[in-house]
């Protein structure tokens, strides 16, 4: 990215006068998931200005766009050449951006076959808490320096400084999905998907609620149409189908509805038992557990460690501090130092992580 650019010159201005003043900064988006993570604070930074794809190689499977671009518009780009994110980032509402998608590190359904986001991301233009401009990997898989920084910038919250622009590795659409339904309660549809993974199925999401597996089947057609034959199953009409997913992907699904009641994510083992519990819904083989529940944070997080996993408080009417499972001194020490050496003055989203980050 280029250092005369008008937007970049105008947060480094922003992220001085903060910096110089002693005030912390709030990096803004499309604000479609301000409900993720610790209460926001600090003077709002809008990056929604800085747009637009930068450079796009179909052949290279390669992608570079700026922050503030909506993910509508990077999907629809790589929609005319057959391609795609293949984690399935959440739009959760309009205006989800580039940058917000990297800062929460959130994958959908098809992360359980695809890999996450961290998996894709090649490199990365920040600005940390000095005004500097940093870049680190590159726009091919082979060039690796720095490539490990860039993927640290995932899930971060924005807390290591302002993300300016991100190269994504995309893949071609696949060329033929289906998605079955079977009638399932939840022991039999967590032994059913234990199976599934033992065999060579192109499976490429699946999701259980209330009674009912949903498996969607992705790949070379031969391997779907044989997969389906053995399976069984009932088969959605392809345009259900995708309304099906984008809307579990997108939390628009009846079971995300509710406002009113604490929404717990619970990733565990996919082999971990069932929780007998109402008010679940299962993704990813069964290694991510949705969980609505008033419980007790510390009774929530007892019953994902026993299960071998650990919780997060994804969205919550009280806004509750504790978000995420607190960390071992030793981590805890690591993200301080990484704290300190990205953003030293602690200009960027304080809290917004963990408190005193």
């Amino acid at each position: 990215m280029k250092l005369d650019h008008p937007e970049l010159l105008h947060l480094m201005d922003a992220i001085m006068s903060a910096r110089a003043k002693g005030r912390a900064l709030d990096i803004v988006g499309g604000g479609t998931k301000r409900f993720f993570g610790e209460e926001p604070s600090g003077e709002p930074l809008d990056v929604r200005y800085l747009t637009g794809i930068s450079s796009y190689e179909p052949s290279e499977l390669v992608i570079t766009a700026r922050a503030g671009t909506p993910v509508t518009e990077l999907e629809a780009a790589l929609a005319e050449h057959h391609q795609h994110l293949p984690f399935d980032p959440p739009h959760y509402s309009q205006g989800s951006t580039v940058g917000g998608m990297v800062a929460t590190g959130l994958s959908g359904p098809a992360r359980v076959s695809a890999g996450s986001i961290r998996d894709f991301v090649l490199g990365a233009t920040m600005l940390n808490g000095k005004g500097e401009v940093l870049t680190f990997g590159g726009q091919v898989m082979k060039n690796v320096a720095g490539y490990d920084v860039s993927r640290l910038l995932v899930g971060s919250l924005g807390i290591l400084g302002v993300i300016c622009e991100v190269s994504l590795k995309v893949l071609p659409v696949h060329s033929s999905s289906v998605t079955l339904m079977f009638n399932r309660d939840e022991a039999t549809a967590l032994s059913a998907l234990t199976a599934f993974a033992a065999q060579a199925l192109p499976v490429n999401a699946s999701a259980w609620h209330h009674g009912q597996l949903f498996l969607r089947l992705s790949g070379a057609a031969a391997a779907v149409l044989d997969a389906q034959t053995r399976l069984g199953g009932n088969a959605l009409e392809p345009g259900e189908a995708m309304a099906w997913w984008q809307a579990v992907r997108d939390h628009r699904h009846s079971y995300f509805a509710d406002n009113d009641t604490p929404l717990w994510r619970l990733s565990v083992p996919a082999v971990a038992a069932p929780l007998h519990l109402p008010n679940q819904f299962i993704e990813w083989g069964g290694a991510l557990r949705w969980l609505r529940t008033e419980a007790h944070v510390d009774e929530v997080r007892a019953m994902a460690a026993k299960l071998g996993g650990h919780a997060t408080l994804f969205k919550d009417p009280q806004r509750r501090s504790g978000v995420f499972t607190p960390l071992s001194e030793a981590l805890s020490q690591i993200h301080r130092d990484l704290k300190c050496a990205f953003d030293p003055d602690r200009v960027f989203n304080p809290g917004r992580l963990y408190c005193g980050l």
